[in-house]
């Protein structure tokens, strides 16, 4: 499984960091072209040279425990990470 989503991104607020677990979603390797995907929902976001897919449609509560250490920071993509959240919430 590790092969086909290498890593996950955390959208959870630090409001919440007390909870034991955390809202992941993860990220998957794909073939497709950033032009191939529907960019609102799956944006294409680059970790350690990989270009890899945002599933948020697949966003899951992990236990913290389970989370490794920190690899990279995507805050620059949070407006696009909001937006395909709210694409699988809203439907907008």
């Amino acid at each position: 499984m590790r092969d086909q989503y290498p890593f996950v991104v955390g959208i959870q607020s630090d409001l919440l960091s007390s909870l034991a677990i955390r809202r992941m979603v993860p990220l998957a390797v794909t073939e497709l072209t950033a032009s191939d995907l529907p960019r609102r929902l799956c944006p294409i976001i680059a970790v350690r040279k990989q270009h890899l897919m945002l599933v948020p449609f697949e966003a899951a509560p992990l236990d913290k425990r389970l989370l490794k250490t920190k690899l990279a920071s995507v805050k620059e993509r949070a407006n696009d990470i909001i937006a395909a959240m709210d694409a699988v919430l809203s439907g907008f």
